[in-house]
């Protein structure tokens, strides 16, 4: 049994060296671009939004309740 301990334990240790070889981190070729139009709209809705309820109030005539 302690024959086997003493085989087992190397080859644990030694498997994580083998496995390094097969990984491989490298930049991509093209730059990585994010989308945020979504954002973009948002910002846009919330100013008309804002501008829409500055006319309601300043014009109450206009739009009745």
């Amino acid at each position: 049994m302690k024959n086997i301990a003493l085989l087992i334990v190397p080859a644990i240790l030694l498997v994580p060296l083998f496995l390094a070889g097969c990984i491989s981190v490298k930049a991509p070729d093209k730059p990585i671009e994010i989308n945020l139009n979504v954002t973009i709209k948002q910002e846009i809705i919330v100013r008309l939004q804002k501008d829409a309820q500055d006319l309601i109030t300043s014009n109450p005539e206009l739009f009745p309740k």
